[in-house]
């Protein structure tokens, strides 16, 4: 594996962590991580550039961070996240197609 994509992984389950204690410590709650990455990937998604000179493919992979993010951050326990294998299923199970596609 590409020690890159490594680096990624380990970046992501840290944010996942990270947003899991300031939930739990009252900081911010489910409601507004979960709105923040969805206003995030909406931008992302919503840019010009992504739909024009992408594939859906290249589309998916500047998304699945934050799709993997949102997953953990609805899926957290009391004080553990999912992890990466387990995480990176779910965004495959609820990946949607773009209009584009349909």
């Amino acid at each position: 594996m590409n020690v890159a994509n490594l680096q990624l992984e380990g970046l992501m389950m840290a944010f996942a962590s990270i947003n899991n204690v300031l939930v739990h410590k009252g900081l911010l709650s489910i409601d507004d991580i979960d709105t923040a990455l969805r206003k995030v990937e909406a931008s992302i998604t919503g840019d010009e550039r992504t739909f024009e000179d992408m594939s859906p493919a290249n589309r998916d992979a500047i998304c699945f961070p934050i799709r993997l993010l949102q997953i953990a951050n609805n899926a957290q326990g009391e004080s553990d996240v999912p992890s990466f294998s387990e995480l990176a299923k779910m965004v495959g199970r609820t990946k949607e197609p773009y209009n584009d596609q349909i």
